[in-house]
């Protein structure tokens, strides 16, 4: 792979490029220190503390019909291996690695590895925070109209391991048998994208299969559909969305639900945003099979719900579901800017505790605090801190004791761009 990706770009360094071509790339060491992120901390826990590192080479072509993107990428714990070996169990893989080409004007075929992201990611996005982030191996059929006032992509995906080696890949019984746990079988959406007159906002609608193997051989089917708005009324800015998932899980049917909803406006100080977001769990008086329980899989989940990742980022919150009203905020500080988030966590169903009696449905309280300067204009620095104060619901519902619980982090982005060639007109 590394020897591909060093003669490929020395070849086009050498070429005489009637394309634009551009060669950039990412270093991205972040610090955490962690007492109770995603869980709970224990009494007689230890906090952790460890530095994480991405570093991105990005090498991208574009001719008049068609662009190409290839991504190399290496995620690693600082201190992982030692100073001085000659064989490494790497982390270096590929983080994209596709081609679009334009039919027309208006239609184009985007194949390969890709980011799929859409609206504000709850349900399809790219998780960049995350070090590694989220890919799809996929096909995308897009309609866009120049001014991109109406959208149309169509997506599928269908996934294989290599647990089986490829020349014994024969017609046989289970030869499509999927062994990746956390993922799809194979994926096909829609999603429809409309901008409103005078740029008053934008709608859209999303279609979503996904296809899952079961143990015994057979699949199952979850579908997810739902609306994603905003638009401008007046000085105030209004966002929300609505999805239910429907389907079923080998015998048991599926019917997941979520919603939000969140105003924005102008105040002398800042910007204020408040809103909620539910998302359904199951009631633990629900003595049905039904799957009530929504799961976001594929989204961007570090960006909703507080930042210290409480629900559905690692742990999935089980079935308990979440609602969560927050009140968020961002000010200039100089050359900087401070951002502010406050979060009210209830349960999204009522659970019991285990005499029987229901508990309280607030499980906690979270302040995310997010300070950010560009001390460059390719170099980007993030301070966080984020604390987390959990109810006898949160610790009952939850492994761990704690119900204070905190998380720091700092974070500096190098995005230089190495090269870049503009067209060569002839």
């Amino acid at each position: 792979m590394k020897k591909f990706a060093f003669l490929m770009l020395f070849a086009i360094l050498g070429a005489n490029l009637a394309a634009q071509f551009q060669l950039s790339a990412e270093v991205r060491p972040r610090a955490e220190f962690r007492n109770g992120f995603k869980t709970p901390s224990s009494s007689g826990f230890d906090p952790a503390f460890f530095v994480e590192q991405r570093s991105r080479l990005y090498l991208d072509y574009a001719e008049e019909k068609y662009t190409f993107r290839l991504a190399l990428q290496d995620v690693r714990l600082w201190g992982e291996v030692p100073q001085i070996f000659k064989n490494e169990d790497g982390n270096t893989f590929l983080s994209e690695a596709w081609g679009q080409y334009r039919f027309t004007p208006v239609f184009s075929a985007k194949a390969g590895r890709q980011i799929i992201s859409y609206d504000n990611q709850r349900i399809l996005g790219g998780l960049e925070w995350a070090q590694q982030g989220r890919r799809h191996d996929a096909l995308l059929l897009q309609f866009e109209g120049k001014k991109q006032v109406n959208r149309l992509h169509l997506g599928f995906a269908f996934n294989s391991d290599d647990d089986v080696p490829e020349p014994a890949l024969l017609q046989r019984p289970g030869a499509n048998f999927y062994t990746v746990s956390d993922n799809y079988k194979s994926l096909q959406y829609a999603w429809f994208n409309r901008k409103f007159a005078e740029e008053k906002g934008e709608l859209s609608l999303l279609a979503m299969n996904e296809v899952l193997q079961n143990a015994d051989s057979t699949v199952s089917n979850r579908q997810t559909l739902g609306t994603y708005f905003t638009y401008q009324l007046g000085k105030i800015t209004l966002s929300g969305d609505l999805y239910a998932q429907t389907g079923k899980l080998g015998e048991q049917s599926i019917r997941g639900v979520l919603g939000g909803l969140n105003a924005t406006f102008p105040t002398k100080v800042t910007p204020l945003t408040v809103g909620f977001e539910y998302i359904s769990g199951k009631d633990d008086t629900d003595e049905s099979d039904d799957v009530t329980w929504f799961l976001p899989t594929y989204g961007t989940n570090h960006a909703f719900n507080g930042f210290m990742d409480y629900f559905f980022v690692g742990p999935a919150n089980g079935n308990v579901g979440v609602t969560d009203f927050y009140l968020k905020t961002k000010w200039q500080v100089g050359k900087a800017s401070l951002l502010a988030h406050g979060h009210h966590f209830l349960t999204g169903s009522e659970q019991l505790d285990a005499s029987g009696e229901t508990l309280n449905a607030s499980m906690g309280t979270e302040l995310d605090l997010v300070y950010v300067r560009k001390l460059a204009e390719t170099v980007t620095l993030h301070v966080g801190y984020s604390h987390l104060l959990g109810t006898e619901t949160l610790t009952t519902l939850r492994p761990g004791n704690r119900k204070s619980n905190n998380w720091a982090w700092t974070m500096i982005t190098f995005q230089p761009t190495l090269l870049k060639t503009e067209n060569k007109k002839k």
